[in-house]
């Protein structure tokens, strides 16, 4: 399962960031780096941004950059 299809409340384990390039160093720097534990927390009306919140921070990136975001051990929290 990807990050773009985990519902608003639950969250998981991140398995694997995909993209290439800049965009992946992005996602990485931001701190979606594999086996951080993140929870969705909103998703914008229209479908896009995803409100996040890990690493005792809040990230609010696109629908299309988390499905590059590889989850596992997805659960309601």
């Amino acid at each position: 399962m990807t990050l773009d299809e985990v519902k608003p409340g639950s969250g998981g384990i991140i398995e694997s960031v995909g993209g290439e390039g800049i965009l992946r160093r992005r996602l990485l720097d931001m701190g979606l780096t594999p086996n951080t534990r993140v929870e969705v927390r909103k998703v914008a009306p229209m479908g896009d941004p995803i409100e996040l919140f890990l690493r005792s921070y809040v990230l609010t990136i696109r629908r299309d950059e988390a499905a590059k975001i590889v989850m596992k051990e997805v659960n309601k929290l």
